[in-house]
């Protein structure tokens, strides 16, 4: 029988126990940042334009159901989508929508969606953007929360704006373009 623990998680946890351990020997477990030096910084909005390519059909999809039936109320899938510049499938690669989605509505097509945005191209290369929100898939634009990031987006919020502009319904995929605007220090 094997254990229940990889060497990753092995590493996580002694990092964890470290930290804390580290953190308690300096007497400081949470430091109180006075207005100036926590308002040292000025936020910068950033607008972020991409297609996201949502690939279910052929020989190598990028959306993977992972349970339930395909479409119905609690069907969910793992994802990691490329990001392009453009619509076309041959578009210039700027990063992967990488999370899950699960249909977490009986009544109609919405969608509960959990995506970081990971950039590999330019001064965004490393960062990523993370959506949390509905996703009523049937409207022609969708608005859904950023609530966080990493990189150059730490401290991110802002809200994405989405729309289909291409579905398949025979084959499932769909290429969905993404005006997300990004508030972060």
């Amino acid at each position: 029988m094997g254990s229940f623990f990889t060497s990753t998680d092995l590493f996580t946890m002694f990092f964890i126990l470290l930290s804390t351990f580290l953190a308690i020997i300096d007497g400081k477990f949470s430091e109180q940042y006075t207005e100036t030096k926590a308002t040292k910084h000025v936020d910068k909005i950033t607008h972020l334009h991409f297609y996201f390519h949502d690939i279910v059909s052929g020989k190598h999809p990028t959306a993977i159901l992972v349970a339930g039936r395909r479409n119905s109320f609690g069907s969910t899938a793992m994802i990691d989508d490329p990001l392009t510049g453009g619509p076309e499938p041959g578009s210039k690669l700027v990063g992967r929508a990488q999370g899950m989605y699960s249909m977490a509505s009986q009544y109609d097509g919405s969608l509960l969606m959990v995506v970081n945005f990971v950039f590999t191209e330019g001064k965004f290369n490393g960062s990523s953007v993370s959506v949390l929100g509905r996703n009523p898939v049937l409207d022609a634009v969708r608005e859904m929360p950023v609530v966080g990031g990493s990189g150059i987006f730490r401290f991110a919020r802002g809200y994405a704006l989405v729309k289909t502009y291409q579905y398949n319904i025979k084959s499932g995929d769909a290429v969905v373009e993404y005006n997300v605007f990004v508030m972060h220090h």
